[in-house]
């Protein structure tokens, strides 16, 4: 496995594979590697004769020192993990080396990065954006792959490789969870013990919207009532939201009243400092 922290030295590496006809697989992470992270690697693995991975804390993507601060950080282990996968590269620059000290030019990720996400952390997905096209034109992918498990982000990202024209195919890889049923997250290590008994509210809203629609049940605030219930009993979590949204707009599917067709539930929650997010495909079953 090579390592660089240049771009320089990036590029020139997948140049040479790409010269020996490889096909280029990406995946994005900011590090605190766990197993939804390496279930993207794997699934590059599959599908790229050569597989990139970079490791970067993208400070234009938290508006909130503390919080980038906070982030959980382990080079190391995590080149371990990659070197056990069979990665080819690992791109980790410093913030120096992936943005210049004038830099000025940013991408807007547009109206889909308003709602939700977007709403809760102003800014965070114009630095997802702006980060994500630079990794784009740096390595140069056939494939990138993401996790499901930020679904607004995949969606966004989607879209700007779309409306871009930029040369890569998102792959969306399924969510990975813990035997509890807790999204696997880095931020996951952020919390106490007590803290993480308490997470497994987010999982548990996803079963009960998902129950009640099994079992019939149809009408839109009724099943967000049932979200909203699963953290009622709970007072250490601060509920952001908790809503059944179309899966490819995002919009809020409550003023259709009924679920007549697919959606999305997502919901975010804050435990103490550090916050959560969750989702997870509905239908009904006619």
């Amino acid at each position: 496995m090579e390592r660089v922290s240049s771009k320089e030295e990036a590029r020139s590496a997948v140049l040479a594979a790409r010269r020996e006809g490889k096909r280029i697989g990406l995946v994005p992470t900011m590090g605190a590697l766990h197993d939804g992270h390496l279930s993207l690697v794997r699934a590059s693995r599959k599908r790229a004769d050569y597989t990139a991975v970079s490791i970067f804390v993208n400070p234009t993507q938290f508006g909130d020192a503390a919080d980038l601060n906070a982030y959980p950080r382990n080079l190391e282990h995590d080149l371990s993990l990659l070197v056990a996968e069979g990665v080819d590269l690992v791109f980790a620059p410093s913030v120096g080396a992936m943005y210049a000290a004038d830099a000025q030019v940013v991408v807007s990720p547009g109206p889909l990065a308003d709602m939700w996400e977007g709403a809760s952390r102003p800014g965070h997905f114009e630095g997802v954006c702006t980060v994500v096209t630079k990794l784009l034109n740096i390595i140069r992918p056939d494939l990138a792959f993401f996790g499901e498990k930020d679904y607004q982000q995949l969606k966004v990202i989607g879209r700007l490789v779309r409306d871009l024209d930029e040369p890569t195919t998102i792959v969306g890889c399924p969510i990975v969870r813990e035997r509890d049923g807790l999204a696997m997250s880095s931020r996951n290590a952020l919390l106490s013990p007590t803290e993480r008994g308490e997470a497994v509210a987010l999982c548990e809203a996803l079963e009960a919207a998902a129950q009640a629609v099994a079992w019939g049940e149809r009408d839109i605030a009724t099943i967000e009532s049932a979200l909203a219930e699963e953290f009622a009993s709970r007072p250490s979590l601060e509920l952001d939201y908790a809503a059944l949204v179309d899966p490819e707009t995002l919009a809020p599917l409550r003023e259709a009243g009924s679920l007549s067709g697919p959606a999305r539930v997502i919901l975010a929650a804050r435990l103490g400092s550090v916050r959560l997010i969750d989702n997870a495909a509905i239908a009904p079953i006619e």
